[in-house]
């Protein structure tokens, strides 16, 4: 059986498990190429160099100085010797796809990729059907040629033509940055003669954590496969023709179908602002029957609500499954009267998961599910996966839909002129739930989160602002989420006095010393300008995109020059100075770049590596790349 569209949630959700992990110690796992592929041990990219760049005119050579005074011109893709990284760098001569040994069916796969400026490749399921690899920063409008796009064929006879699909957002990555790619992939499906009965579908794509395809049905190969005919089984192809390509981290699971299958469904409903289970279970239902499937939609309310489902569970094989619940409000599973997952909060929201070994046969089950939130809508959703299966659901779409809110969405948009949001926000690394920040949008799509309680940028990211849902929809609860690929940063003060250039920054903002003094607005620019005060001293904090609308500029202004012993932290975790002087950050997860003349330096405390400046002058200044 194929699950529905709700497959993309559950597959996602928990990862994908129990991967087999190419070693790319060797090329042992591919078939053999013509060398423009190889195995190094580390990659880095400078951002700034077109690998498509066309040599300057010979005139122009001859206006340059004496040979020994030219620069030698930058590389765009270093590398050093070592495993774990598969490198393409190819020419003229040396142009190969690189081909995997193994061939696959339905299958998840995850990997990591990195692609110079101006780079182009694509990675093709079976061999067939190609996800677009490209140097796509800055689109604003992405096509099907920039990266996750599903790419279009060249046929021109009707019933032959496949018209390429964009992704739904362009979540990509500056140059020389590693982007995190994750996919579910459906292989068409064929009667016993042969005849195709279903189209090949990408299930999801997930690019940099953000999803930019759900269930997207691929009818015809795209351009340039291995052949042009569909199979059961193919390879993964990698294209090698177009440009530099690095990948790391090449993790895939060849799934099956699992049948599995539940019986003899039942509910009962019960309407009432219920804060437990104990508060309902056992007392007369408002309603009650027999289902087929799960249908939250059975208790005819939007909130103030309780639901249980009884049924009956059929498992065809003894294993270890995955048991997922998705639901809002409070949820609880039983399996042969034993809790499985629970969580009993009546205003949650989210997917329970619990691996369970199961014997073949029949299990009786409950499901629990409790609602007294009215800023998020109903959702209730049962899933089973084996660890090489495919997901199969037990609802109907619309009691579990592949959106984060079965409520309208209520979303805010920048227009001519920036905006502001202020609300809670979770900062993503570490969960914590911050009560002071603001969301700030700029008409160039560029918007950031700013954490008023530390004067310090904590989120970046492209395309649309912010969804507000969780906020304002009825009650609320404070919450704004940005509607993006965020690239977090690092929390807390990051203008402080330390005790020598050794010593750690402080956990939390000391408020005797630190006073925020909220923010104006440039009448110029319509932009916040943050303020506050450390030790006396009169700080400004402007962040801006930079004149491209790419990425953001911040400026930190003090009222007077700083005393000794004053230091500004840019970045924290793994650092590396690039060849042009900027930083990466995070094994090469965004760049810092200081223009304001301070030399940068990296260190270590409390086994965290730090970027830090000593801050000279009244201002320090530098970009936010990624």
């Amino acid at each position: 059986m194929r699950v529905l569209l709700i497959v993309a949630i559950i597959a996602s959700s928990y990862g994908v498990m129990a991967q087999t992990q190419l070693s790319l110690e060797n090329l042992d796992d591919f078939k053999s190429q013509a060398g423009n592929w190889q195995i190094v041990g580390d990659v880095s990219m400078n951002r700034n160099v077109d690998v498509h760049h066309k040599p300057a005119p010979e005139e122009s050579k001859k206006k340059k100085k004496k040979k020994k005074e030219v620069e030698e011109t930058p590389k765009a893709v270093d590398f050093t010797s070592g495993t774990g990284i598969l490198l393409n760098i190819n020419d003229d001569q040396k142009k190969d796809h690189i081909i995997t040994n193994f061939e696959h069916g339905d299958i998840e796969l995850e990997l990591d990729v990195m692609l110079p400026k101006g780079s182009n490749s694509g990675i093709y399921l079976q061999g067939r059907y190609e996800l677009q690899l490209f140097d796509s920063w800055g689109s604003k409008n992405p096509k099907y040629s920039d990266i996750g796009g599903i790419y279009r064929n060249w046929e021109k006879e009707p019933g032959k033509i496949l018209v390429g699909i964009p992704p739904a957002s362009n979540a990509s990555k500056a140059p020389g940055l590693w982007q995190n790619l994750k996919l579910h992939f459906q292989a068409p499906v064929f009667d016993r003669s042969g005849n195709k009965i279903k189209n090949a579908r990408f299930v999801y794509v997930e690019l940099n954590g953000v999803r930019i395809h759900t269930n997207v049905d691929v009818a015809l190969p795209t351009g340039g496969p291995i052949a042009n005919n569909e199979v059961a089984m193919g390879p993964i192809m990698i294209q090698g023709d177009h440009g530099p390509v690095a990948i790391r981290n090449f993790k895939y699971k060849a799934l099956k179908d699992l049948n599995a299958k539940i019986s003899g469904l039942s509910y009962k409903t019960y309407l009432g602002e219920y804060k437990g289970i104990e508060e309902f279970e056992g007392q007369p239902a408002v309603a009650s029957g027999s289902a087929k499937l799960i249908d939250v939609s059975a208790t005819g309310e939007e909130d103030n609500y309780a639901i249980v489902y009884t049924g009956v569970l059929n498992i065809p094989e003894s294993a270890e499954y995955l048991l997922s619940v998705g639901y809002t409000g409070g949820a609880r599973l039983v399996v042969d009267n034993k809790t499985v997952v629970e969580n009993l909060s009546s205003g949650a929201q989210g997917m329970l998961n619990e691996k369970v070994n199961l014997s073949s046969g029949t299990h009786p089950f409950t499901i629990y599910n409790y609602k007294s939130a009215g800023w998020r809508g109903p959702r209730l959703g049962f899933f089973i996966k084996g660890d090489d299966t495919n997901p199969v659901s037990f609802h109907h779409f619309n009691s579990f839909p592949d959106t984060p809110s079965g409520v309208s969405p209520i979303l805010v948009d920048v227009a001519a002129q920036p905006k502001l949001h202020r609300g809670f926000v979770t900062f993503e690394k570490t969960g914590e739930k911050l009560s002071h920040t603001i969301g700030v949008g700029s008409p160039d799509g560029v918007h950031y989160i700013y954490d008023l309680n530390a004067a310090n940028v904590i989120g970046v990211w492209r395309g649309d602002f912010i969804d507000a849902t969780p906020m304002w929809h009825n009650r609320g609860n404070a919450t704004f989420v940005p509607r993006g690929a965020v690239q977090w940063t690092f929390l807390n003060q990051p203008l402080v006095q330390l005790a020598s250039p050794n010593s750690p920054f402080p956990d939390k903002a000391d408020f005797s010393d630190f006073k925020p003094k909220g923010y104006a607005i440039d009448e110029s620019t319509g932009a916040p300008v943050f303020k506050h005060e450390y030790k006396g001293v009169e700080v400004e904090n402007r962040v801006q995109p930079d004149p491209t609308g790419t990425y953001l500029i911040h400026e930190i202004t003090l009222s007077q020059s700083s005393p000794a012993g004053w230091y500004y932290k840019l970045a924290e975790g793994y650092i590396r100075k690039m060849s042009d002087g900027s930083f990466a950050i995070n094994d090469q997860q965004y760049y810092v770049n200081v223009l304001s003349g301070q030399q940068a330096q990296i260190r270590t405390v409390n086994g965290v590596q730090e970027l830090v400046v000593a801050v000279s002058g009244s201002s320090i200044k530098y970009e936010i790349i990624w």
